[in-house]
């Protein structure tokens, strides 16, 4: 890309290569070491960190799209990462949470996640990675408002 190109200077599109890059990197460590691709420990975070949820909840959470959502969620589950059960709250739906594998590999992933987090960002003063932080934060609630907004709007997709 050329460095004066239109495209070099969109802020979608930066962020979205270097969150592929940044994704990219740490998937290299808990890929080699535990076989995992980006979806799969994505869901495994996403878990580790709120407990049971549906596949729903995951895709929204994790902000992937549905079938990468199941097919991480089968590998999870055929590995005996994770499990199913039925959602009493909702009988169309089940509840996926990690197992006590699933839950031990978590535990062993996230410092070595944490110490890239802290190889790649030290590029950034302590400001501003809290300063960057809160703005992603400023973004992500911007895009929270949009979506609202096209929901109330009817043209939402459910």
């Amino acid at each position: 890309m050329q460095p004066n190109s239109p495209l070099a200077h969109f802020l979608p599109y930066r962020l979205s290569v270097t969150s592929n890059a940044v994704s990219g990197r740490i998937a290299q460590e808990y890929r080699s070491r535990f076989g995992l691709s980006v979806p799969e420990w994505r869901v495994m975070a996403v878990l580790g960190d709120s407990g049971s949820l549906t596949q729903r909840q995951l895709t929204r959470l994790t902000f992937m799209d549905k079938v990468a959502v199941n097919r991480a969620c089968k590998v999870l589950e055929e590995r005996a990462l994770a499990k199913r059960r039925p959602n009493a709250q909702d009988g169309r739906s089940h509840l996926l949470e990690l197992t006590n594998e699933g839950k031990a590999m978590h535990v062993e992933i996230m410092p070595l996640a944490m110490e890239m987090e802290k190889r790649i960002f030290d590029v950034l003063s302590p400001a501003e990675k809290s300063q960057f932080s809160y703005l992603l934060g400023r973004v992500m609630e911007k895009i929270s408002d949009l979506d609202v907004d096209v929901q109330s709007d009817g043209f939402g997709l459910d």
